[in-house]
């Protein structure tokens, strides 16, 4: 019985195979190899894709968590603000009556009880100007944030090693590492140099009121026999006048806003006995200066 559907399926077999062109059946492979081809370079799609998109997801959890501790160190500043606001308002509203017991006791007399009713007018006067003062300083926060963020926006995805962006103290800095900017010991530019700058270039000429400083930095390792370098301070002077020049002539930024200097290997950021801290410390720094002429017409206009 076995032997009998073996030798029906092998004519049925011979005959469907009678029925195809040999021309019709190579057509046929073809197309299928070719769709084969297709299938895996999608696969190969689907996994770049899939990589990118973990990347992505990664960015986005670090940006909520900074923004998350943001926000943290913002309501904890926010609460300590409003418990002070409550202990001047207490004094302020207490400081007639203690003023009319001293009268009564004849601890002081009436003018030194105005005297000091004046003392106390303005203090709440220089408590108003302290609210002013907090919310120019907010204000300039929120600016700041905003720059961090298009400067973030306008680089893109490099890695925080090449380039580092934050603020500290009110300053906002960007530190590129010098092999996105810089042959190895040479303040020759490479072809990726002019791509970054003009990225940060974008963003500071948006901002037409903002003056930055340029610093380059070295690692400890001395300079040997390079032409036309004398050491590290040269190095890192050479370097940022190269970023400054790049900035004026290729982005047309007012070199009147710029100012270009030199910090040798003094002002590390890490460890120069290693390689990675040597390559952490190689870096241009440009420093988004604080507009302090502003901030002093502030106060000129408060008190």
């Amino acid at each position: 019985m076995k032997l009998k559907v073996y030798l029906i399926a092998a004519i049925t077999s011979a005959a469907l195979f009678s029925c195809i062109s040999p021309k019709k059946l190579e057509e046929e492979k073809a197309k299928y190899t070719q769709l084969s081809n297709d299938y895996l370079g999608l696969q190969g799609k689907y996994r770049d894709l899939q990589e990118e998109l973990k990347k992505c997801n990664a960015s986005v959890d670090k940006a909520n968590g900074q923004t998350a501790d943001a926000n943290s160190k913002r309501a904890d500043l926010e609460a300590q603000i409003a418990d002070l606001n409550k202990q001047i308002e207490y004094l302020k509203a207490n400081n007639t009556t203690v003023l009319n017991q001293l009268k009564d006791l004849s601890v002081v007399t009436g003018s030194q009880a105005e005297s000091i009713k004046r003392s106390l007018d303005n203090i709440g006067a220089k408590d108003i100007y302290i609210k002013d003062l907090q919310g120019s300083i907010a204000r300039k926060d929120s600016l700041n944030m905003a720059l961090v963020m298009n400067l973030k926006g306008a680089i893109g995805n490099l890695d925080d090693k090449d380039i580092n962006i934050k603020v500290d103290k009110g300053v906002v800095y960007v530190d590129i590492s010098d092999k996105l900017l810089f042959k190895s010991g040479s303040y020759s530019v490479t072809d990726k140099a002019k791509d970054v700058l003009g990225k940060v270039a974008k963003v500071l000429n948006a901002q037409p009121d903002i003056e930055f400083l340029v610093e380059g930095h070295t690692d400890t390792v001395a300079i040997n026999s390079t032409p036309g370098i004398l050491d590290n301070w040269d190095l890192s002077v050479k370097r940022a006048t190269t970023v400054v020049r790049i900035l004026q002539d290729t982005y047309g930024l007012d070199p009147k806003r710029m100012t270009a200097a030199g910090r040798s290997q003094y002002v590390p950021v890490s460890d120069n006995t290693t390689a990675d801290g040597r390559a952490a410390n190689r870096r241009t720094r440009i420093v988004i200066l604080p507009q302090l002429d502003q901030f002093f017409k502030l106060l000129e206009r408060k008190q």
